[in-house]
């Protein structure tokens, strides 16, 4: 598949990338050359081929869920900077609009 000058400005334009027009004809010859490789997949039979979302057979390991004590409020505010009452004090980063 051969792509022209203009689809390899449209898709620089899309990513947002400047090419010069040295860069064009390479990116366009490789491209191509790309592009015509995977067009090979399209002879191949995949008739008998069942529809995947992964090469591998995956599955989630997954544990339990177990309800357990949290730690107290002391502990967990045990180290920090900064604290008012049982809660974190932070640094105010909301900006106000003009």
């Amino acid at each position: 598949m051969k792509l022209s000058k203009e689809e390899v400005e449209h898709v620089a334009k899309l990513a947002r990338l400047a090419v010069s027009e040295e860069e064009k004809e390479a990116i366009s010859r490789q491209l191509s050359e790309i592009l015509t490789y995977i067009g090979k997949l399209n002879e191949l039979d995949t008739s008998k081929v069942q529809p995947t979302s992964h090469v591998l057979d995956l599955s989630n390991v997954l544990r339990d869920d177990a309800i357990w004590e949290s730690l107290p409020t002391i502990d967990v505010l045990a180290n920090a900077p900064d604290r008012v009452y049982d809660f974190f004090r932070v640094p105010k980063i909301i900006e106000e609009r003009e």
